[in-house]
């Protein structure tokens, strides 16, 4: 799940934070995840040997004088042994500006594989990659404004962490973009569970391209709510640490809920990523 992007520039502030906050992550002891929906930022986490886990949600974006949503979003992914997830991610996309009525169409098909390759065991480092595609399907969205003529090739790294009473998700990731620049992201999750059915986490996120330099930088708040194994609900809300304009949202969010199938796999007092350590 990724936030639209954009073409705007900022200080280098942002990612001097990030990269700091990245070597104390991986200079200290590291364990659960937080990452994944409704969060843009992945974790190392999988669902486990044949399980499921489809998440679906509505995910809006306001900016000044056009919008995006996803509605709805669906993300399917299927466990392959303990440590590789199999992934699917596609919307339906409404897409809104002032000189013209809503266009509504199919987003960009994001299959992808995940595999953690190093997993240290409960409170420990966790690592995994997750290279996906975002490729545009066979139909008029790139024609008609829904969808951007570029093609990503993603390769990012996910790292999970925990620090006294907080869960910390890390990712950091190379995009290489046909017919467009290429581009780097940057996420960071922090929370804890405050009760047994209760996740609260913050996030900070970054997407960008190289050449000509440009990003997209958001905060955003959220968690995760079990209502009845196996189905969670999630929210989550926020805006970018831009000044609002064209190409940066002034708020953007996602509220959905959460399936993990079958439902004997997952005791109702399992966090919120069953994973097979």
């Amino acid at each position: 799940m990724k936030t639209v992007r954009a073409n705007n520039t900022m200080a280098g502030k942002y990612e001097k934070v990030l990269l700091a906050t990245a070597l104390i992550i991986v200079c200290t002891t590291l364990a659960s995840a937080q990452g994944g929906p409704p969060y843009y930022t992945n974790d190392p986490g999988t669902p486990g040997n044949l399980n499921w886990e489809i998440n679906v949600g509505y995910m809006p974006f306001y900016f000044q004088g056009h919008s995006i949503s996803h509605t709805p979003d669906v993300d399917i992914n299927f466990g392959v042994g303990s440590r590789i997830q199999l992934t699917y991610e596609n919307a339906w996309l409404r897409v809104k500006s002032p000189e013209a009525n809503p266009n509504f169409g199919l987003g960009q098909s994001n299959p992808g594989v995940k595999w953690r390759f190093y997993d240290a065991g409960e409170g420990h480092l966790s690592i995994s990659v997750f290279p996906q595609f975002f490729l545009n399907n066979p139909n008029d969205a790139v024609r008609r404004g829904i969808t951007p003529a570029s093609q990503t090739f993603e390769l990012p790294f996910e790292f999970s962490n925990k620090v006294g009473p907080l869960d910390i998700n890390l990712e950091l990731g190379y995009d290489v973009v046909h017919k467009g620049p290429n581009g780097w992201i940057a996420g960071l999750v922090v929370g804890r569970d405050v009760t047994h059915k209760l996740e609260l986490d913050a996030e900070l996120y970054n997407q960008g391209a190289f050449h000509p330099s440009q990003n997209q930088p958001t905060i955003d708040f959220g968690g995760r709510y079990k209502i009845h194994s196996p189905i969670i609900f999630l929210f989550m809300a926020g805006r970018s640490l831009s000044p609002s304009n064209s190409n940066q949202s002034y708020f953007l969010g996602y509220f959905g809920l959460q399936f993990l199938l079958p439902p004997k796999s997952y005791p109702s007092d399992l966090p919120e990523h069953a994973e097979d350590k």
